[in-house]
């Protein structure tokens, strides 16, 4: 992932003539959305995740849009000239995998990765099954480091 690349969300380098992106920051509750989560192995990861987010970005958890858990933001620019606010991390409980949002992208923590566990990546998305599947003291340091590679991009409210 080249530096201008990275900090993008995930599929909004593309060309896009839409104004906005549709995935925005919300006043929705996290607590009442973490509760609609059926799967109770799922819900402790959530909430493992979030307390790992919190803690590295100082932020209070967000809902943004219906499904996203985010953490601070960031001003990005991309590609087609559009620009906007996005969580500078955040993750989302999906039916498949549990989510997690790397802005800072992969490339610059190989150092880190390959003692992950296991997992899946894709442009600054991080997909895991389950929290077990992978080192939580690495993740920390995954979301940590991205956080840090983000910040001259940060926006404090």
């Amino acid at each position: 992932m080249s530096d201008q690349e990275r900090g993008q969300p995930c599929g909004l380098n593309a060309k896009v003539t839409v104004a906005e992106p549709k995935t925005k920051e919300t006043t929705e509750s996290v607590s009442a959305f973490l509760d609609t989560i059926a799967d109770e192995g799922r819900r402790k990861d959530c909430g493992a995740v979030v307390d790992i987010m919190q803690s590295v970005t100082k932020e209070e958890p967000r809902m943004w849009g219906s499904s996203i858990v985010g953490f601070g933001r960031y001003h990005y620019k991309g590609k087609s000239g559009s620009e906007g606010e996005w969580m500078i991390t955040g993750f989302s409980p999906r039916k498949g995998d549990l989510t997690l949002y790397i802005m800072g992208g992969f490339d610059k923590f190989s150092d880190l990765m390959p003692n992950l566990g296991k997992y899946k990546t894709a442009k600054s998305c991080l997909y895991i099954k389950k929290l077990s599947d992978v080192d939580v003291k690495v993740l920390r340091k995954v979301v940590t480091e991205s956080v840090k590679l983000m910040a001259p991009k940060r926006v404090h409210k």
